[in-house]
């Protein structure tokens, strides 16, 4: 009211300066304009934050809209294995790759696996390492044919066969293949899945480096303790890679290596570690890993990529599953004479499918 009353003397007064007479029209019109006038920079500035406050809810509600989208975007991988997981990367040269499946009495998965692998279009040649006492059925065999062929989606239909072992020994799986095709190998066991995308990029980075490993499964190696000067190494899974950074292995459940390398293991590799993994039932991809790092000096590569494993169980789930991975590796080591692991912290990740590296 004082403010009111104020502005109302003070248009009496410049009316009575102006010789005008005054009257309650000319005073409201008066005053609505004098009002007005000097309002308009309070109400401006009175406005201007509420605009900020608005852009910043604009900006705020966007971030949410972009942040549903990307999180919709995920839930498919979250939720489980897509089957139907599109390949868009057609493999160059070297004419594609064999995937090398290692299976054991668990058919269902075999036929999950073999189904996936034969829609990715980099594929060349599909072979299961059997080794079961009993060859496959029949109705087996022509199951999966069928569903090589059905799901190809290439012109050229993989190659399928069965290598067959009538032993059960873990050292099959790098045995030499007959009329391989393709220089790369990928080593998967068959409850594994790498969607087409992620593998065919795998590829690529193998392309590379095709001396060393790629693979998605790292593992490492770190220096325990020195018993009468001799060093004992401590072998290290995910959790050990993610506090330290490092890693010197890839498992050969999920990894390409160069064919070469098949030839290595079953001919130049030390027997004793043959016996050793036959004994133990454990720690083929160890040796394989550390065969290649002599030959090489080189590390692995790590390839950042999301993998489904559909088994519910495996050696690693066994007790004591890390102890006999720690003797395994610090043997091998003694029979190596020197520690060939090499570490690294390079990780190749596909930059269309990561928004942050």
């Amino acid at each position: 009211m004082a403010a009111i009353f104020g502005l109302r003397n003070d248009v009496s007064t410049i009316a009575g300066l102006n010789g005008g007479l005054y009257s309650t029209a000319k005073e409201k019109a008066f005053t609505r304009g004098m009002y007005s006038t000097n309002r308009s920079p309070l109400l401006l500035r009175r406005i201007r934050p509420l605009l900020g406050f608005g852009k910043f809810k604009l900006l705020f509600a966007v971030c949410v809209f972009f942040a549903f989208l990307l999180i919709g975007s995920r839930l498919s991988s979250l939720e489980g294995w897509n089957p139907h997981y599109p390949s868009s990367v057609s493999s160059p040269s070297r004419g594609g790759y064999t995937v090398l499946i290692n299976t054991w009495k668990r058919n269902s998965l075999l036929k999950q696996a073999v189904g996936h692998y034969a829609s990715c279009g980099g594929v060349d040649a599909i072979r299961v390492v059997w080794s079961e006492s009993d060859p496959p059925s029949k109705s087996l065999k022509t199951y999966l044919k069928h569903i090589v062929n059905s799901k190809s989606q290439t012109a050229h239909k993989p190659n399928f066969r069965f290598d067959l072992n009538k032993e059960d020994n873990l050292n099959n799986r790098f045995k030499p293949i007959e009329d391989l095709r393709t220089d790369a190998v990928f080593s998967v066991d068959d409850d594994v899945i790498v969607p087409c995308t992620t593998l065919d990029f795998a590829f690529t980075v193998w392309q590379s480096a095709p001396s060393t490993m790629v693979g998605f499964v790292p593992r490492m190696h770190s220096l325990d303790v020195e018993k009468d000067g001799v060093a004992q190494y401590k072998y290290g899974g995910w959790w050990s890679i993610w506090w330290m950074g490092t890693y010197s292995m890839v498992l050969s459940k999920a990894a390409f290596f160069h064919r070469t390398y098949l030839d290595m293991y079953t001919y130049t590799m030390p027997s004793v570690i043959h016996d050793y993994v036959t004994r133990e039932r454990n720690c083929e991809d160890i040796a394989m890993s550390l065969l290649v790092a002599n030959a090489t000096g080189a590390p692995p590569i790590w390839v950042k990529g999301k993998i489904y494993e559909i088994g519910f169980s495996g050696i690693s789930s066994l007790n004591g599953h890390n102890n006999k991975r720690n003797k395994c590796l610090n043997d091998f080591i003694s029979l190596y004479g020197t520690m060939p692991l090499v570490s690294t912290n390079l990780k190749a990740v596909d930059a269309r499918q990561e928004w942050f590296w």
